[in-house]
């Protein structure tokens, strides 16, 4: 992908580089064709499904008509993506409920955002839930109405988010929401960086407090470095060339990642590829942030 350099130098993002199937390769190019400034938030999952372990592409968006949604599902059979878009029109409803073929087969989607919440971002926060369900069993459950959820279907979803990809605007802020951990707590995540002066530098912090630090940022404009969130282990990869010595319209990346054991000798590979490469189970927040002029 162009918002990534291939290899980042030393202390740069070091992330094991393989090939990906095809399905996945067309979620990536789904996902890049999307202009930089339109509201977007990507979730992937990771599930089990009609015997197969794959994954479910959730994309959240926002335009001047409404909110509206898309599902993802990777499809073994044909070696492709189904895809099902609720678009504004049908969205204004704010709860329905369609099917989706997957390998010759039906998978129900049912959601309730009749009471949703909604923060900066596209994606609910609270008062919702969207659900996929094969013969009455949950696939994959999103959202806090887990009650009116349990009604229609029956038993526990055995995913797990493994990747989520958001763009955020600021000037010398750059705020949203995070969560480490599957149903763990929800962070306020605060990106600040004054690129104006003559001593720049990179400040993050995780509910108020400062976790993360870089100083002399001229030099230190690609790196890593490790911080703790909830008993975890999570490195956070950072790329502000684009801020500093790139054009106005580019984004400066980061990445936050809570598998600690990444090959740190490979080189960086599209965040896409990164969950079904990782040694290990984690989650991969991506944010692309751009500055508001």
């Amino acid at each position: 992908m162009k918002d990534f350099p291939s290899c980042f130098a030393e202390n740069g993002v070091q992330v094991a580089d393989a090939s990906c199937t095809s399905s996945t390769t067309a979620a990536i190019a789904t996902v890049s064709k999307a202009k930089a400034s339109q509201n977007l938030v990507t979730c992937v999952y990771q599930c089990k499904l009609l015997g197969k372990s794959r994954l479910i592409i959730i994309t959240w968006s926002k335009n001047l008509v409404g909110h509206c949604f898309s599902v993802e599902i990777e499809d073994l059979s044909n070696k492709c993506l189904s895809r099902l878009d609720v678009k504004p029109s049908i969205f204004s409803k704010r709860k329905g409920s369609r099917r989706l073929q997957v390998d010759f087969v039906a998978i129900d989607v049912c959601w309730d955002l009749t009471n949703a919440k909604f923060g900066s971002s596209p994606e609910p926060v609270e008062g919702f839930y969207l659900v996929l369900a094969f013969k009455g069993e949950i696939v994959l459950l999103i959202g806090d109405l887990r009650k009116e959820t349990f009604k229609k279907t029956n038993g526990l979803s055995n995913s797990f988010r493994v990747l989520k990809r958001e763009h955020i605007f600021g000037k010398k802020v750059f705020a949203t929401k995070a969560q480490f951990k599957d149903n763990g707590k929800i962070h306020d995540l605060r990106i600040e960086c004054d690129t104006c002066g003559l001593d720049p530098r990179l400040v993050v912090r995780l509910d108020e407090k400062i976790v993360m630090q870089v100083k002399r940022l001229l030099w230190k404009f690609r790196g890593n470095y490790t911080i703790a969130v909830d008993g975890l282990p999570v490195e956070v990869y950072w790329d502000v060339h684009n801020w500093l010595f790139g054009s106005t319209t580019g984004s400066a990346v980061f990445m936050f990642q809570t598998c600690s054991g990444v090959e740190k000798s490979a080189t960086f590979s599209d965040p896409f590829i990164v969950p079904s490469r990782l040694p290990c189970p984690g989650f991969c927040l991506t944010l692309y942030a751009w500055k508001n002029e």
